[in-house]
């Protein structure tokens, strides 16, 4: 039984409470004292709250004498173990030698296999690493295998008079550290709805991609760039069984080989110099059960492409310098704006990884080929366009619609979108009028370009941006030149190292005038 005594504090008046029960012989199991306040534990169950009761009644000091669940510190104890119990990581408590003290329940869930409790035993049993030397290290996150599954790991030492007296162990599934990255990524609603569209050609395509959601093959897209491949990859995604698991993307012309390799395997501990010491998860880790979007897939080197057919035979890889064998549960949608089939020709992308990835295709059609959508697409952007600078929503004249509809636009929707962003916020008077337009347009002429699929139709578009460049003297040219041109032929070479053939320069050069000019 446990009981509190509210009292008028004085000084000794828990040592008369304490007199009398010990005259009438019951034992306590445990005692706590706080300003006001006395709880006891008994241990007799025949004893009864009111021969307590009785035996205080003579005193005119005590204000009340109550049953409780809990004594202050077991109610505190069960609200901590409450909260760690809703925590949907495992957590262990491990004391300076190593040993587990105590685990929460999401830990406890990882030991239905094991016929025994693991508390009380070494965690070096149960771990790839040595306890001492994570202790040791100044690392206070890593990767680690935990009863043959991978973690990323937090440890955080617990000091007692500030000597420590242990840590607390933290693991974080792959699968949720790959969703964190995903919503980071992207918080975009990325459903059908918000494909805008009801040309035939996109209402098919939604279609298709609906369908191809419920099958588990791999899935390429094609079509120009700024025709919105990504957004179509996150729709599939979101409408599969995959939905509520991560969805990665990685733009594979946006790295060099070995970094490229390092994001998509990841490394063991010390596998390179200037490693983590923990070692790194790549994608394929990270989005356990979801889906990875390989944009631009045809910028891949050959050798990685090597690697990822490898992968694509059953989804087995090993990390950067490790030697134990993963398997990875993930969707593969690949995206290229380049025309694959040419790519092979030319011995720049394998054909057999070419069939891998192909085993699903959607085409997305460029926009000069559904001039209705623009209306749709225009006050889509128009009212987002407002939002964001806080402005009332213009309204679009006729000419200023027929000016959008006539475009060619060589940078479909992406371009689309930044024509309006543009004559949005410059407009003061709250009619959108066709000199807006033409405006805005100018200032993109020289760097939205069409992408062909035909290597000639690239070299006549390359020829065209040359003579389309103006510059008025030499002392004001030179820059403006540089800077003109590799914004004009960054599309058309979409990395350093082509660019830097194109240009007869060296790739460092390249670079360097990439970063000046911040063309990215």
């Amino acid at each position: 039984m446990r009981i509190e005594i509210k009292v008028k504090d004085r000084i000794g008046i828990s040592q008369e409470i304490l007199a009398i029960f010990a005259e009438n012989r019951w034992n306590i199991r445990s005692l706590e004292v706080v300003s006001h306040f006395i709880y006891v534990h008994f241990m007799s169950s025949k004893l009864a709250l009111i021969d307590v009761q009785n035996s205080l009644s003579h005193r005119d000091d005590i204000v009340h004498c109550l049953s409780v669940d809990l004594l202050p510190t077991q109610r505190r104890e069960a609200h901590l173990k409450t909260l760690l119990d809703t925590i949907p990581d495992p957590i262990l408590d491990i004391d300076q030698n190593g040993i587990i003290v105590i685990i929460n329940t999401a830990a406890q869930s990882l030991l239905k296999e094991l016929a025994f409790t693991i508390e009380g035993q070494h965690i070096d049993q149960y771990i790839d690493q040595s306890f001492q030397a994570m202790l040791n290290s100044s690392v206070s996150n890593f990767s680690l295998s935990f009863l043959e599954h991978s973690y990323l790991a937090d440890i955080t030492p617990i000091f007692s008079e500030h000597s420590s007296s242990g840590v607390i162990l933290t693991l974080r599934s792959m699968n949720r550290v790959g969703q964190h990255i995903a919503l980071i990524q992207s918080r975009e609603q990325a459903e059908f709805d918000n494909i805008i569209g009801e040309n035939s050609a996109i209402r098919l395509l939604k279609s298709q991609t609906l369908r191809f959601s419920e099958l588990e093959l791999p899935v390429l897209i094609s079509g120009e760039t700024g025709t919105g491949k990504e957004l179509l990859a996150r729709a599939l995604h979101n409408a599969s069984r995959r939905a509520d698991a991560p969805f990665l993307a990685l733009n594979c012309a946006a790295l060099p080989e070995n970094l490229l390799e390092s994001e998509l395997f990841g490394y063991a501990p010390g596998a390179f110099t200037g490693a983590q010491k923990g070692g790194k998860p790549g994608l394929f880790e990270l989005a356990e059960t979801g889906t990875i979007f390989l944009d631009e897939i045809a910028e891949m080197s050959v050798y990685l492409q090597a690697k990822l057919l490898r992968f694509l035979q059953d989804y087995k890889y090993r990390r950067l310098g490790g030697t134990k064998e993963l398997t990875a549960n993930v969707r593969i949608i690949s995206a290229s704006h380049q025309h694959l089939p040419q790519q092979i020709e030319r011995q720049l992308f394998r054909e057999d990884l070419f069939y891998r990835l192909n085993v699903l295709n959607l085409s997305i059609p460029p926009l000069r080929e559904r001039p209705d959508d623009i209306i749709l697409l225009a006050a889509h952007f128009i009212k987002m366009a407002a939002l964001q600078v806080a402005r009332k929503v213009p309204t679009l004249t006729e000419q200023a619609l027929a000016a959008l509809k006539t475009c060619q636009w060589p940078g479909n929707i992406r371009q689309l979108q930044n024509i309006l962003f543009r004559a949005v916020a410059l407009n003061d008077s709250g009619v959108i009028e066709k000199s807006d337009i033409d405006g805005a347009l100018s200032q993109f002429s020289a760097v939205d370009l069409p992408i062909s699929h035909n290597t000639a139709d690239s070299v006549e578009s390359d020829n065209n941006i040359v003579e389309q460049l103006q510059w008025s003297d030499w002392h004001s040219a030179q820059e403006q030149f540089e800077e003109d041109l590799l914004k004009a032929l960054y599309p058309l070479y979409p990395t350093t190292r082509k660019l830097a053939e194109r240009l007869k320069v060296s790739h460092n050069k390249i670079a360097m005038k990439l970063r000046k000019y911040h063309i990215s």
